[in-house]
């Protein structure tokens, strides 16, 4: 993603330390970060420490004289890609909800016609009163995102809704909010991802080391570029993507079941789980007891759901395989694009450094019918917006103009 011009407004709350995290983060990924203050806010963070995280100046007064024009808030409004507004306390809930602007934060954020993020955070008691719901509710219908507050142990002491989310989860959010490359907008696009696991009896299970980042780096760029993204997952320690929705599955046969029923109306299928071949004919009730000798497990063959996709892919569907190899990658890539009926195979090897399991990037060879393209080493965010740019923008639109 191109780097984007960011206002970050900051509210009165203790969650606005963790706004540090988010500010200083969105700067070490080359954003030009703006941060504008209430007045209240500065009694819980010093504007010296978002100056410095931001390496720009921290506005917090309208009537402060010794700024230059390019800092006016109009010309600010006008220059922003994006505006999150985090913790964003009650008050100016309610404020930009019904179009007060009485100081610098609220004021700039009536003026901006940017995107815009809201990210409640408050007492439960305030968040759930009907007067805060309203206020959201307006400012949903006004084409404003509103993230959902977390739940748990607050500062005042309550237990419930109102803690805000942490900094790399609302960054995820505005993943979404900046991407203005809409391309799969109105479609559903259905990605699996992560390992799947084998019971051999209650303790033990056959599973392999997929992490899942590629499938939910998938599922974050299909959202960014305006899809109905569907996740189903395996076991995983990532966090679900903001706006996407997830399906939990454990086994071989919970993926196959959610996946062929959630495909049924989908427009793209995108199979990047590592689904386990095999599963034990039997799953022991009770622990499985140490013994003398060797023990043997028998196996039995799960289904191939990408071979069950094609073969019940309607002519408006893309379906997208993956073929991690060890050796022989584009040959057995190749065999599998045409053995399994798919539009398009991604393949990697884990033989390649910085494409293996659990790490950040990915080296990708995508495979059609009518020829391959193969691509450097980049993040896995990256690989999996080329994925769908190479896969989905190219194909729906030869598919779409078909009349499909």
């Amino acid at each position: 993603m191109e780097k984007k011009c960011i206002i970050v407004g900051v509210t009165a709350g203790i969650a606005a330390y963790k706004t540090c995290t988010l500010v200083s983060s969105l700067k070490k990924a080359g954003h030009d970060v703006h941060v504008l203050m209430s007045e209240n806010a500065m009694k819980f963070v010093s504007p010296l420490t978002f100056q410095t995280l931001s390496a720009n100046r921290v506005i917090t007064d309208t009537f402060m004289t010794d700024w230059t024009p390019e800092v006016h808030h109009i010309s600010l409004a006008h220059k922003a890609d994006a505006f999150v507004v985090a913790p964003a306390s009650a008050d100016f809930i309610a404020k930009a909800a019904n179009g007060i602007a009485d100081d610098m934060l609220t004021t700039t954020f009536l003026a901006s016609y940017c995107p815009k993020l809201v990210v409640p955070a408050m007492n439960t008691h305030m968040l759930e009163n009907p007067a805060t719901q309203r206020n959201i509710a307006q400012l949903k219908q006004d084409g404003i995102m509103v993230m959902e507050s977390d739940s748990g142990y607050l500062a005042c002491g309550d237990t419930g809704r109102g803690r805000m989310p942490e900094a790399d989860e609302i960054a995820d959010a505005l993943g979404m909010a900046l991407q203005n490359d809409k391309f799969l907008q109105g479609k559903k696009v259905v990605i699996s991802a992560g390992p799947t696991c084998e019971a051999i009896d209650p303790v033990r299970y056959i599973t392999n080391h997929s992490s899942g980042k590629m499938g939910y780096a998938l599922a974050r760029a299909a959202r960014n570029a305006g899809a109905d993204a569907v996740l189903v997952s395996g076991p995983s320690v990532l966090k679900a993507p903001y706006g996407v929705r997830i399906c939990h599955i454990v086994s071989a046969a919970d993926l196959a079941e959610t996946v062929l029923e959630e495909s049924e109306d989908a427009d793209a299928v995108i199979m990047a789980a590592a689904v386990a071949d095999y599963t034990p004919i039997e799953t022991a009730k009770e622990k499985i007891k140490k013994s003398e000798g060797d023990l043997g497990i028998a196996l039995k063959r799960t289904q191939d759901v990408l071979l069950e996709l094609g073969k019940r892919k309607k002519a408006h569907q893309v379906l997208i395989g993956f073929a991690m190899e060890t050796e022989n990658l584009l040959a057995n890539a190749q065999k599998k694009l045409e053995g399994k009926n798919a539009d398009y195979i991604v393949a990697n090897s884990i033989a390649d450094q910085g494409a293996g399991f659990g790490v950040d990037t990915n080296k990708i060879t995508i495979l059609s019918h009518t020829g391959q393209k193969a691509f450097a080493l980049m993040s896995k965010d990256d690989a999996a917006w080329t994925i769908l740019k190479e896969c989905l923008e190219h194909d729906r639109g030869e598919k779409d103009a078909a009349g499909y």
